[in-house]
């Protein structure tokens, strides 16, 4: 690709270096520049128009233009652009923010903690879990189980709990004391003749299984996202959750729900703990939070998690972490006016609906020849194609989907492959009409994607 001297293009290539991304191919490419967003929809600045079928990363609940979110973000600047909360200090939205989490979890908690990023929050998390051990006495009870192809952050504990090889390569992670059990992908990890809830029963084994060699009282939590997002929008199997939480009570060992996609409606209820039958001790938010407006993560604990923490605060004489932005005053009122916004106009029952449609309408797919599964629940869904004639050879993991996501793009749906599977997370606004136009797309890009691996059989079809 050719970059125009001095064009934004160019200068983002001189000068940026972008997460996700591969920058030697970036060099070569070039980025897309997003320069507005209007709805469900953002504009490149060549003026094209795309339907941001991930939310932005899976987070934009409220769309590209909320007034209210830009209104309530520059009435705090003027109020009070900062204040932090060390040392016996807070704000008021701090305060309003805190009460409003606790008074809508799924199920009872105690405190709230404030970080910036959804990394920041799991990585705060496990130190917090350590101090707890300690406070306990329970020196050995540091380990944290997560899951293969579950996605906690990046940061290096966090990084460490995701199950991603990609985040661990050539960064010397994970680290000791973080051990990743069995994914709950029924679709690639499910036996022949093995039936969903016999699958869950065998993830539950894995777990019992590896706390049992790895020694119980050496293992202090576990942690998984409801739905997992970046590891392919794997919805669990029947009974999973049930059998998984009945091995964690039986060895008294926490449980960490990384709600950080699924929170504010995504699962068509306000926490995907409650979609699910979850009873965490801990809850990660961020993402629609804020509806992605302002950076911004919390987490909530319960009395079994805060009470050893407070005490041993009390014995040292402070709980020695926190950060400079955590509950940032700009952030806490934009986050309250998005939850807001979200119980008026109940969008958490709009992202029920929109789902099903979206979810019957990727359904239709499943016939296709290089469709191999389509999975999802709420407003979240995956479509994963396969090679054509199972020639898998000729289409190492991943080819494909890239190919299918690149032609949504020149479509106009902005989507992510995770390997093979195509993601579709549209902000919680959406409308039935908007629904029917990804469909749309995905049907002319599925046949688009047939010509292209197939040209002796699609061409002149």
């Amino acid at each position: 690709m050719n970059l125009r001297p001095n064009s934004d293009e160019a200068r983002d290539v001189a000068y940026h270096l972008h997460g996700y991304t591969n920058a030697r191919a970036h060099g070569d490419r070039g980025p897309i520049i997003v320069d507005r967003g209007e709805g469900i929809h953002v504009f490149d600045s060549n003026g094209k128009r795309y339907i941001e079928g991930m939310a932005g990363l899976w987070s934009v609940a409220l769309g590209f233009d909320e007034t209210r979110l830009m209104d309530a973000a520059f009435a705090q600047m003027e109020k009070l652009p900062f204040s932090h909360t060390f040392s016996h200090r807070t704000h008021g939205p701090a305060i309003d923010l805190a009460e409003k989490l606790i008074s809508i979890s799924p199920v009872p908690m105690s405190k709230v903690f404030f970080t910036n990023s959804g990394s920041e929050a799991n990585d705060t998390i496990v130190k917090m879990i350590w101090y707890r051990s300690n406070a306990l006495g329970l020196h050995d009870k540091k380990k944290i189980i997560s899951r293969l192809g579950g996605y906690h952050g990046v940061t290096v504990a966090a990084a460490s709990m995701t199950g991603l090889p990609t985040n661990h390569k050539s960064f010397d992670l994970p680290i000791d004391g973080f051990l990743h059990t069995t994914s709950p992908h029924y679709y690639r990890e499910g036996r022949d003749a093995e039936s969903e809830t016999e699958f869950a029963t065998r993830c539950a084994d894995d777990l019992d299984a590896m706390i049992q060699a790895e020694g119980p009282d050496t293992i202090a939590a576990f942690i998984a996202e409801p739905v997992m997002g970046a590891g392919g929008v794997v919805v669990p199997p029947a009974t999973y959750w049930e059998k998984i939480q009945a091995v964690l009570a039986k060895y008294d060992i926490l449980l960490i729900a990384d709600e950080v996609i699924c929170a504010f409606g995504r699962t068509g209820n306000m926490f995907g703990s409650t979609t699910f039958g979850i009873k965490p001790d801990i809850i990660t938010m961020s993402k629609q939070l804020t509806s992605s407006y302002f950076p911004f993560s919390a987490f909530m604990m319960n009395d079994r998690v805060y009470e050893p923490i407070a005490d041993e605060s009390n014995n040292i004489g402070v709980l020695g972490h926190g950060y400079t932005g955590g509950g940032h005053p700009v952030g806490a009122a934009v986050a309250l006016e998005n939850l807001k916004i979200i119980e008026e106009r109940d969008l958490v029952a709009n992202a029920a609906a929109r789902g099903n449609e979206l979810l019957a309408g990727l359904a239709h797919f499943e016939d296709h020849p290089l469709v191999g599964n389509v999975r999802g629940v709420g407003l979240i869904a995956a479509l994963e194609v396969i090679a054509p004639d199972g020639r898998t050879d000729d289409f190492p993991v991943g080819q494909l989907g890239a190919k299918m996501s690149a032609i949504m793009l020149k479509n106009g749906l902005v989507s992510r492959n995770m390997g093979d599977a195509l993601a579709f997370c549209p902000p919680l606004i959406i409308n039935s009409a908007e629904v029917k136009k990804i469909l749309h797309i995905v049907e002319k890009s599925l046949d688009e994607l047939s010509v292209a691996v197939r040209p002796d059989l699609y061409q002149n079809a």
